[in-house]
């Protein structure tokens, strides 16, 4: 295996299949057994989810709602997400830890950065909710974080596309695919992979972003292993 341990970055939009909002419990299915199939190798792994199925602060301040609620509501979505990912890991026989940035001590542990260390080392997947904990920040952004706190080899971005292109592919169907690209050059050609808070934190700490299609059996495994699937963003 090419990596050791991961950090997996999943949108809240990815879990809503082909619902317009909410949870399908099919692809949190597939999910988990994508993860199950990487934890058998021995990959330590580490999980940051959106809660854009649920709610997203920026959409709630654009229509008047205070930002700092409407991000409060947001990282309590991520943390609806992180319970339901640990229900569909464990009926994958996965043991997993849900570790919440807001204290909700009935549901989550509190983010201790040792003790998410040592579940890892146990083989246990670590879900991170509720962001930063702080507002104003993305799950990108905590994603990242948290991936520099425990020492991730790699994120992984799992996407509904297979990686970077030049434009959007579902609507431009002449956008060509990057390979490799540099942090560089990402900033450069104004391509959206993460937003810039984030994207500058992964980039100052040297920690590279892979960015594939998590749709498609199979491919977590492949990008842990070492295959050329999607776009690898380095220095």
């Amino acid at each position: 295996m090419k990596y050791k341990r991961i950090l997996l970055k999943l949108s809240g939009e990815a879990l809503m299949g082909d619902r317009q909002y909410g949870i399908d419990p099919k692809r949190l299915a597939n999910y988990a057994s994508e993860i199950k199939q990487v934890t058998d190798k021995g990959i330590e792994v580490a999980v940051v989810i959106g809660g854009g199925n649920i709610f997203r602060g920026v959409a709630g301040a654009s229509n008047g709602m205070d930002r700092v609620q409407g991000d409060h509501m947001g990282m309590l979505a991520t943390v609806i997400n992180g319970l339901a990912l640990q229900s569909a890991l464990e009926d994958e026989g996965i043991q997993t830890r849900l570790q919440s940035a807001v204290q909700i001590n009935e549901v989550a542990e509190p983010f201790i950065r040792r003790r998410a260390i040592r579940h890892l080392e146990k083989g246990r997947v670590v879900i991170f909710g509720g962001g930063t904990g702080n507002p104003y920040f993305t799950t990108d952004s905590a994603a990242v974080l948290r991936a520099i706190e425990i020492g991730a080899d790699v994120i992984l971005k799992g996407t509904r596309v297979d990686g970077i292109y030049t434009a959007d592919p579902e609507k431009d169907e002449n956008a060509t695919k990057f390979d490799n690209i540099t942090f560089d050059d990402v900033l450069k050609k104004g391509l959206k992979v993460m937003d810039t808070t984030a994207f500058t934190l992964s980039q100052e700490n040297e920690l590279p972003i892979i960015v594939f299609d998590m749709n498609t059996p199979g491919n977590l495994l492949k990008v842990v292993s070492g295959d050329n699937i999607g776009t690898k963003v380095n220095l």
